[in-house]
């Protein structure tokens, strides 16, 4: 686990620098149970950078800033496996620099039917004039991202996620459904609108995930998703640690652009019925 972040670490710093870090740590490995860790560890090293920032209940907490390899292995070794940063900078908790959505999905549907219901939201931000990026959520769905680093706030993105996940609702009812009530999500995509808030964490890029394989939360391109909307297994859009790394090296950062990528959010009302 730890040679795999240090050689992921060029690509996954970049998306965790600067933001808070909530860690989810298996001391005693993935079966073993975890927990989550907002508060930095008091006994981290002087060199690991901590950002103080008002939580909800909790009030301020002095989270793990993750600025560099030797923070990441760090993190690591305390068997924080998986890493979840928040959608904005610790600099400026109140504005989100992406508008993120999770496809979730409820038995027997799979990440198969994630990638059709990725695509209706790439066509619907195409049509807003927005790019978006897909990645795995390195479990069961995928999560799409609309890239922003414009002056923003959760007041704008948050209003505007809850639109999008209705209107889909409303032209796909068979196939999502954009409340989290259990018993309405058999056999549809979970549209999660709702990650768009100050309090609340997305698993990163390239982190790991707590499951019995060494899945990685994976960046696809749009061609990979419409492959995968017709496969027939959904193991072929589960990505484990060797293969990432081999991704990398092979196409590079697939979600660099949504470090730069400026775009301005559009108005709630500007969401076609």
């Amino acid at each position: 686990m730890i040679d795999y972040y240090a050689r992921v670490s060029e690509a996954i710093v970049p998306h965790l620098k600067g933001r808070p870090l909530t860690l989810r740590r298996f001391p005693n490995g993935v079966s073993g149970g975890s927990f989550f860790e907002k508060r930095c560890p008091e006994h981290r090293p002087d060199w690991v950078k901590t950002a103080t920032v008002l939580a909800d209940e909790a009030g301020e907490i002095a989270f793990c800033l993750c600025q560099d390899k030797a923070t990441l292995a760090w993190m690591a070794q305390l068997a924080a496996l998986e890493l979840h940063p928040s959608l904005a900078k610790a600099k400026d908790v109140d504005r989100p620099t992406v508008v993120a959505f999770d496809l979730d999905p409820g038995p027997p549907a799979n990440v198969i039917d994630c990638c059709k219901v990725a695509l209706e939201l790439r066509k619907l931000f195409e049509g807003l004039g927005l790019q978006s990026f897909a990645k795995t959520s390195g479990s069961k769905g995928l999560q799409v991202y609309v890239p922003l680093n414009t002056k923003v706030g959760y007041p704008d993105t948050r209003p505007f996620a809850h639109a999008i996940a209705l209107l889909l609702e409303k032209r796909h009812p068979k196939k999502v459904v954009s409340k989290m009530t259990k018993s309405l999500r058999r056999g549809k995509v979970f549209v999660d609108w709702s990650q768009n808030h100050r309090h609340k964490t997305t698993v990163a890029v390239y982190s790991l995930r707590a499951k019995d394989r060494p899945t990685v939360s994976t960046p696809l391109t749009w061609d990979e998703i419409e492959a995968g909307s017709r496969k027939r297994s959904p193991d072929a859009l589960a990505f484990q640690a060797k293969q990432v790394l081999k991704r990398l090296d092979e196409h590079g950062d697939l979600f660099e652009p949504a470090l730069k990528l400026r775009q301005q959010l559009p108005q709630t009302e500007a969401i076609p019925g």
